[in-house]
């Protein structure tokens, strides 16, 4: 794609790699059939190819973001699919993710749409604003339908989406020593919204990296900066990166192996911090050192010598694949060769690259595109009849549990279960008619 940016605005860095990548796409149109908006809405526009334009077109005149280009971006869900499809290599997540930043700062919105967007950043990544906000929900939940028929449908999205009940908060423990020798020392992210609605996951991460000889240390810095990085925030996005960054150098300089993350989606922003701050010269080396060791659970679970504590379970597990995961982070074998590995009979679920419709915010800042995307990968899932779904990312596993009554859990509570933990609390009930609670010798 020819480009014809000015030399003044080439010396803006960003502007630079949008160039580069603008200038690398083809026109080709393979995006358009893997665009989860684009198989739903038919339009042009709502492609990758289509807002590829939008973005060139806003970027090259310097101009502030119309209404038009911004209604086509906020479509757009950063799933990361035509990344994967695409044959020229054009690093979409970078340029959609710079013209959201652009829109940020040159776009003046609605102040309902305002309102709601300074309010998901402020409560979402603070663990203490979240729990309040989800107590609230449950008060606002029979009124859901109002807020719908009133046209505030991202109101009436956030009650749905808020669960039922909250777990118990886990103890601030930091440190967590091995079960026996210790053969390595890691650093695990909480994330800001897992340790509010889903503990268990970063607990079942424990269990199984202790059992296996595995030093963990919580780094409990909150959000990754992801959540707003994803809506264009971008100053408070770096500040999130600059602070889990501070934290994990300091742990780092004490000697480091990996960095876990159990939210892929956190995970696919974390190995970019290298690039997010690239231009900063107190942060850049850092940054790039905590990208390098960034591994999502699954990944680096994948290179252990994981001991089976029980028998082969023969539960059916469909799993979906996050687009974090698969498309961000191109990992896609690993996890469903763990699961079977312990035992589980793993079935892929169909069209498992399109997303499931939460990708962040989306389900929420769009919920009927999201609402219509759930439909479809749930239709797909239960087409599979499998006993449970496993998904690597809480954004994942929240939006399909609210349109299924399949049980969902993270790919993680299912290895520590198969490797000697407890039985996820979600299959209270359904596991037990399989063999997975007998013991057996442990692998040697």
């Amino acid at each position: 794609m020819q480009t014809s940016f000015t030399l003044a605005q080439l010396a803006d860095p960003n502007i630079a790699e949008a160039d580069r990548i603008l200038r690398s796409c083809v026109h080709c149109g393979f995006c358009t059939a893997t665009c989860p908006t684009y198989v739903l809405l038919g339009d042009e526009l709502d492609s990758p190819r289509g807002r590829i334009y939008l973005i060139k077109e806003m970027l090259e005149k310097d101009r502030p973001a119309t209404s038009e280009v911004v209604k086509h971006i906020d479509r757009c869900l950063s799933c990361l699919a035509c990344m994967t499809t695409c044959p020229s290599g054009v690093h979409y997540m970078h340029l959609v993710d710079h013209a959201r930043a652009h829109i940020e700062t040159t776009f003046a919105r609605p102040p309902l749409d305002r309102l709601l967007r300074a309010l998901i950043a402020r409560v979402l990544p603070n663990n203490r604003l979240l729990r309040r906000a989800i107590g609230a929900a449950w008060l606002g939940k029979p009124f859901a339908g109002l807020f719908a028929a009133l046209r505030l449908a991202p109101v009436a999205a956030m009650l749905r989406l808020a669960p039922s009940r909250l777990p118990a908060t886990p103890a601030g423990r930091r440190q967590f020593p091995p079960a026996g020798p210790r053969h390595s020392r890691v650093a695990l992210l909480t994330g800001c919204v897992s340790p509010v609605i889903a503990p268990s996951i970063n607990a079942a991460a424990i269990r199984v990296l202790t059992r296996h000889g595995i030093e963990v240390v919580v780094a409990d810095e909150g959000c990754c900066g992801s959540l707003v990085h994803h809506m264009g925030r971008e100053q408070e996005a770096l500040s999130a990166a600059r602070r889990q960054i501070d934290a994990l150098t300091a742990e780092m300089d004490d000697h480091l192996d990996a960095i876990l993350v159990t939210a892929s989606g956190c995970g696919t922003t974390v190995k970019d911090y290298g690039y997010m701050l690239r231009t900063d010269p107190a942060y850049a080396k850092k940054a790039m050192r905590v990208s390098r060791l960034t591994r999502d659970i699954s990944e680096y679970l994948s290179g252990l010598e994981l001991l089976s504590q029980r028998a082969p379970s023969g539960l059916v597990v469909a799993y979906h694949s996050a687009c974090s995961l698969q498309h961000g982070q191109k990992i896609i074998a690993a996890p469903k060769e763990l699961l079977c590995k312990m035992g589980f009979v793993v079935k892929d679920v169909p069209e498992g690259h399109l997303c499931c419709g939460s990708a962040g915010t989306f389900n929420i800042l769009q919920p009927e595109l999201a609402r219509r995307l759930r439909e479809r990968k749930v239709g797909n899932i239960e087409k599979l009849k499998p006993d449970v779904i496993a998904a690597g990312n809480i954004g994942c596993m929240t939006q399909i549990a609210a349109g299924t009554v399949i049980p969902v859990v993270h790919t993680v509570e299912l290895i520590d279960w198969a490797t000697g933990g407890p039985e996820p609390e979600a299959l209270a009930g359904k596991g037990g008619t399989s063999a997975a609670a007998v013991p057996v010798a442990p692998a040697k």
